[in-house]
């Protein structure tokens, strides 16, 4: 997989882009200052690792570095989040493109330069948690920090840092890229446990490692309540009409053969709304009670009726 893009510089498609990551690392770095950092959650990534130094060095900045159009000093509570996380992406992104290529191109470092100054400016403009609530800020941080990656893996770009870990590991060993990413991460997780030495902190971490990986997958592909349907029944005709002339959908006709008595059978496949599915469902009951239908939820559908597949960039 790769993440080098070929856009035409200022033209619409790299505006929005850009755009994209702009939104996505102010989004991620707010998920972190409001929610996240304030109850020493560690949930994996270079920035979960600036968590951990930012708490062991607090205390061992003096009164900070004061920026003048700033209320509050930065890094006087120790080492900024995001000047840790920036200060191992730098060497991880080179290490990553003499390992494994060019995978890696400019709007990968543009996100994590953005992330890492948003966090740390807003986190020298905010004190405190925003919600006392820890399960509660696991929630929000987990769904802003889902939400703000989302955006930044929708215009083509990695987050790099404990990303770029997995590729690497993924080159040298017969492992998954997401089993090894959720590995990394988990160590992550558990050297917070060591540092804080509290056991709730790796199982709120986990918590918003889930509810993060959810909330991307809503973010890349979409909500969506379409449903992928195959029926097969011997008043095929029947239905196909109504899925036709009623629902006004199409479909595509298959051939195929039982398996225990090796008769022919024509198989239904078609894409129809939640509604448009119950309809069906209670027609085909009607129709031809012994029918086989087999109902998938499908994350997303681009063509005809739906979602034109021109709108995907």
């Amino acid at each position: 997989m790769t993440f080098v893009t070929k856009e035409k510089f200022l033209s619409k498609e790299w505006f929005y882009s850009y755009t994209l990551i702009a939104i996505g690392s102010f989004i991620l770095a707010a998920g972190f200052v409001y929610f996240i950092d304030p109850h020493k959650i560690v949930p994996g990534g270079v920035y979960g690792i600036g968590i951990v130094v930012k708490n062991m060095t607090s205390g061992a900045m003096g009164g900070g570095i004061k920026i003048p159009f700033l209320s509050e000093p930065l890094f006087q509570d120790g080492l900024g989040i995001g000047f840790v996380g920036l200060m191992l992406n730098i060497p991880l992104t080179i290490i990553g493109i003499k390992m494994l290529g060019p995978r890696f191109g400019v709007k990968t470092v543009v996100g994590f330069i953005l992330t890492s100054i948003f966090i740390d400016f807003l986190d020298a403009s905010f004190t405190g948690a925003l919600v006392d609530d820890v399960l509660l800020s696991c929630v929000f941080g987990g769904v802003l920090i889902g939400f703000g990656l989302g955006l930044i893996f929708k215009s083509r770009a990695t987050s790099g840092g404990s990303d770029i870990i997995a590729m690497i590991l993924a080159k040298y060993t017969k492992m998954s890229l997401g089993i090894l990413m959720i590995v990394v991460d988990s160590i992550i997780v558990l050297v917070g446990l060591l540092v804080f030495k509290d056991w709730k902190i790796p199982l709120y971490s986990w918590i918003v490692i889930y509810i993060t990986g959810k909330v991307i997958d809503a973010t890349l592909q979409g909500v969506s309540y379409d449903k992928a349907l195959f029926i097969i029944s011997d008043k095929y005709e029947e239905i196909q009409n109504k899925i036709i002339n009623d629902l006004k959908r199409g479909g595509t006709l298959l051939h195929g053969t039982g398996m225990f008595k090796g008769l022919d059978k024509k198989i239904i496949f078609t894409n129809v709304s939640r509604r448009e599915q119950a309809i069906l469902k209670d027609f085909i009951k009607e129709v031809d009670p012994y029918a086989f239908m087999t109902v998938i939820n499908a994350n997303e559908v681009l063509g005809n009726g739906f979602k034109s597949i021109q709108e995907e960039d």
